[in-house]
């Protein structure tokens, strides 16, 4: 079983209601459920689409065909009907569309008539859908009846009973008129959970101890902001909407020096403002996580697509010379991990930590049966108690390891001072040019080669000597990993996917695999192969073929499988 449902229509007509209300359905039902958005910047008209695919199977990414197109627009009909595989169906409301099509696969439902009629209100047109779609797929409405019930139980029974007429209307009706129907589905597993890439980072930032987050509203990293606000009253967070990014980053910097766990996200024109902050950060040596979810640019760009031509600028993103971090995750699950390991390294190392994603892992969802939460790490690396202790305490003193202790300011008799002017061990502005070169080489060569030992190496999917290399970083990961999957078979052919892109990760096997491979193809979301040029500035290896897209479009699995073919065959 792998079907894929496409939901088109306007902004504001509730595609998103459907999608996400069929998803969780599915997700409940224990299939694999991914799904992806794409949507314009503009509160109403402009045609979006809510794409879902379901499967017995573990699924990692979109296809270019589907099963069933719920169309809530002419748009709809015109750009995906293409798309419809041959027992594909459109299931359509002539009256939305004011237009009538006699084909056996375009099923008309009086989407807005039926909710009036069992549910009082054109409102619940869109319950009417969730429930059609069942009835089409062929599936129980037992968990689509709970879902609604849970979903509007602080509305009241009345609510809940127009919502469940409404369904069973659209799911009897879709049942009893969809003849030519034949989707198959399978036996019930056990639930899911379903997850965006924002909501893993927000998730594992709370797992990890946050305490504070700041940001200013910037598609498509508004998501992680949402769900930590969320959730502040559970885990005792202050959160916090900043006038603008910089005082974001700086209110973020201002926790974390006052001894909790900060945070930060934005996107990136808004890490354009942040990038002092960084900067003050590195050289007062406060711990802070920054979220970086990238769109196209440069300027506004394109704010709800996605791209990956953020990696380089984030990479050399403040002034000086001075030790970060960057992850990118391939997956919600990774993000979650990734996240919980960045404030342990933020924390222990005293740094900045990005973790870079963009719109299509953001707001992607994926299904999973859990997260091992007993995996993830919690170190208090600051000085508490002991602090009270100590005979003579000094911010930026010098050790073996670069690492000097954090002491709270507040904690006990013991000054605790920094500068963003260059300073000695006590914190105060100096002008020598012995200190200053202790200095760098405290927070740069002594911190930078423990960090790098930190570094896990990239992912290889697929046979381990392959004759066929696909490269790629972060959001890719899930595309890639099912082309390898369907190319496997008749090539030897692997995915070399990296996550933890800075420092560069220790070259050990994997540098051999490139090396001794026949073909290495990068594949990346950007104009100019950003990561091919950092694999080629730290290792030396210059991968030869590239697989570029920035249209602001993610990959399907047809469409990318289709572009690594071709050099496949000039093997």
């Amino acid at each position: 079983m792998d079907y894929s449902i496409k939901i088109g229509g306007e902004a504001g007509q509730g595609i998103q209601t459907i999608g996400e209300t069929l998803s969780r359905i599915f997700a409940r039902a224990g299939y694999y459920v991914f799904t992806h958005q794409d949507y314009e910047s503009r509160i109403r008209g402009g045609h979006n689409f809510y794409q879902i695919r379901i499967s017995n199977n573990p699924v990692t990414a979109s296809k270019s065909v589907i099963d069933i197109l719920v169309a809530l627009d002419n748009e709809s009909i015109t750009q995906h009907e293409r798309e419809l595989k041959p027992n594909g169906h459109v299931l359509y409301d002539s009256s939305f569309l004011r237009q009538k099509f006699e084909k056996s696969n375009f099923l008309d439902i009086p989407l807005s008539e039926l909710a009036v009629t069992y549910g009082g209100s054109k409102i619940m047109a869109n319950t009417v859908a969730v429930g059609a779609v069942i009835g089409m797929l062929g599936m129980s409405p037992e968990i689509m009846y709970e879902l609604i019930k849970k979903t509007f139980k602080k509305k009241g029974d009345d609510v809940i009973s127009a919502n469940l007429k409404t369904a069973e209307a659209g799911y009897k009706f879709a049942k009893e008129r969809c003849l030519t129907c034949s989707f198959v589905i399978s036996g019930l597993e056990t639930s899911k959970m379903l997850i965006t890439g924002n909501e893993a980072i927000g998730a594992g930032a709370i797992a990890s101890g946050l305490n504070f987050y700041s940001a200013y509203p910037m598609t498509p990293s508004t998501g992680i902001f949402n769900f930590i606000a969320e959730n502040v009253k559970d885990f005792s967070i202050v959160v916090e909407q900043a006038e603008d990014e910089i005082a974001a980053i700086n209110m973020a910097i201002g926790a974390s020096f006052a001894g909790v766990r900060a945070m930060t996200g934005t996107s990136g024109g808004g890490f354009a403002l942040m990038v002092e902050g960084v900067s003050l950060a590195a050289m007062t040596e406060t711990p802070l996580v920054i979220a970086l979810a990238q769109r196209p640019g440069p300027a506004t760009g394109l704010p709800t697509r996605t791209e990956q031509a953020d990696l380089l600028y984030a990479l050399f993103a403040g002034h000086g010379e001075f030790p970060k971090v960057i992850f990118a995750p391939g997956s919600p699950e990774e993000a979650f991990y990734l996240t919980n390991k960045a404030f342990d390294l933020a924390e222990k190392y005293q740094i900045t930590v990005i973790i870079l994603t963009d719109q299509y892992l953001a707001d992607s969802q994926w299904s999973y049966k859990d997260f091992d939460l007993t995996s993830l790490k919690y170190t208090d690396y600051r000085i508490r108690e002991e602090f009270q202790k100590l005979k003579e305490y000094k911010r930026h003193t010098f050790t073996e390891t670069g690492i000097s202790p954090l002491g709270i300011p507040g904690r006990s008799s013991h000054l605790v001072v920094t500068d963003s002017d260059e300073h000695d061990e006590e914190g105060h502005i100096i002008e020598d040019a012995e200190t200053r070169v202790k200095m760098v080489e405290k927070r740069l060569f002594r911190k930078m080669p423990l960090i790098r030992e930190e570094i896990a190496p990239p992912q290889l999917y697929g046979i381990q000597s392959p004759d066929i290399v696909i490269v790629c970083w972060g959001s890719m990961y899930g595309i890639a990993k099912e082309v390898v999957d369907e190319l496997s078979d008749k090539f030897k052919i692997a995915m070399l996917h990296f996550s933890e892109i800075y420092p560069f990760p220790e070259q050990q096997n994997w540098i051999n695999v490139l090396k001794n491979a026949k073909l290495s193809i990068g594949i990346e979301q950007n104009a100019t192969s950003q990561f091919a040029r950092l694999v080629r500035m730290e290792t030396g290896f210059s991968i030869q073929n590239h697989i570029n897209r920035y249209d602001g479009r993610p990959f399907t699995v047809e469409e990318l499988k289709e572009k690594v073919y071709v050099y496949l065959t000039r093997l």
